[in-house]
């Protein structure tokens, strides 16, 4: 078989590393990178320290808005298609990518296949939102990582080609995760202590262009007396800049660190505040509490048993939740088993 898988963003070069280590064993996978994250902090480094291969085609699309750089990915992409003639196209996630590859797949007739299918925040005012419910409705195989996803798609009167596969990214991080010695060497290399921290994660238009939501949510984190550390997000970057914002003294910025890093940092982390989805369920996954730094979230399931609370952006809420975010028991197992590539591959085939 000849699978063209699609990516563009460091979430779905997580994704797809684990997915491409199986589907290689017995296919033919020509991997495309549509350029949408293009720093090396947010790219080339996670190609490196995953084992993605390189991509067969790299579009180098950049930042541009909504329309224009789907619109570019979608050209070059039907063009790569065309040439490639695949048996299946492969798209991960929520982005702009993500959309792209779905509608030129679907504009040429080829089979369509969606990782992370039926996911929802109900905020149709996320492009993540709009992007995922397009790319479920022209997928001819729906790959759920939940029960609660498969619902989703049911209410939408989807339920041909779904399947339950379970959450790839658990396959990633049972994978990727350092070895407690790996784990104590990178917290000491930044002069961290386990549990003696707080990690957040802002990335999302809807808190990093707003002026008023990016000011809120630094002032939160620094009403709390644990230190914060916070790597940066180019947007974020970009944006506490243009408006002039600053830090507390007890929040200490860093540039976007490594996959592996990442959850050694999580996975330490007395609690995690983030805006990020695959941060939410990362932090679930390693049992550390999470406050979600938004109103919704497409993986309800994390908020059971409180090891996931929607704080929203007003700095009160914020703090308040980090206090007390001391959840009792450990998360119910709802994201398979860690073999969800195995699953996929076989679905793939039939």
């Amino acid at each position: 078989m000849k699978v063209l898988s699609v990516v563009g963003a460091r979430p779905q070069f997580i994704k797809a590393a684990a997915l491409s280590r199986v589907l290689r064993q017995r296919h033919n996978e020509v991997l495309v990178h549509t350029g949408q994250h293009y720093d090396e902090n947010m790219s080339a480094v996670f190609f490196a320290e995953l084992g993605l291969p390189e991509p067969d085609h790299h579009m180098g699309v950049g930042s541009d808005s909504h329309g224009r750089q789907t619109a570019r990915m979608l050209e070059a992409l039907e063009g790569v298609i065309l040439r490639e003639r695949p048996d299946c196209v492969l798209v991960y996630g929520d982005t702009n990518s993500t959309l792209a590859g779905a509608l030129a797949a679907a504009k040429l007739g080829v089979p369509l296949a969606h990782v992370e299918a039926g996911l929802r925040s109900g905020d149709r005012r996320m492009p993540e939102e709009v992007n995922r419910i397009l790319a479920d409705h022209c997928a001819d195989l729906l790959f759920c990582p939940t029960e609660t996803s498969v619902a989703n798609l049911a209410r939408e009167g989807i339920t041909r080609g779904v399947h339950l596969t379970g959450d790839i990214m658990y396959d990633a991080l049972r994978k990727h995760l350092p070895s407690q010695e790996e784990q104590a060497e990178i917290l000491a290399a930044l002069g961290l202590e386990p549990g003696g921290y707080y990690l957040a994660t802002v990335h999302r238009a809807a808190n990093t262009d707003e002026p008023a939501r990016l000011r809120a949510i630094l002032s939160a984190l620094g009403r709390l007396e644990t230190p914060v550390l916070l790597p940066l997000h180019p947007r974020t970057r970009k944006a506490a800049r243009g408006e002039g914002l600053s830090v507390a003294a007890n929040v200490r910025l860093a540039e976007p660190v490594s996959y592996r890093r990442m959850l050694a940092l999580e996975r330490n982390a007395a609690a995690i505040l983030t805006d990020s989805g695959g941060v939410q369920k990362e932090a679930y996954l390693l049992a550390v509490p999470c406050v979600t730094l938004r109103q919704e979230t497409e993986w309800p399931e994390t908020l059971a048993c409180g090891w996931n609370v929607l704080a929203g952006t007003e700095p009160d809420a914020i703090a308040r939740a980090a206090r007390r975010a001391r959840p009792e028991g450990m998360p119910p197992p709802v994201f398979g088993d860690g073999h969800a590539a195995e699953r996929m591959v076989e679905v793939l085939e039939v």
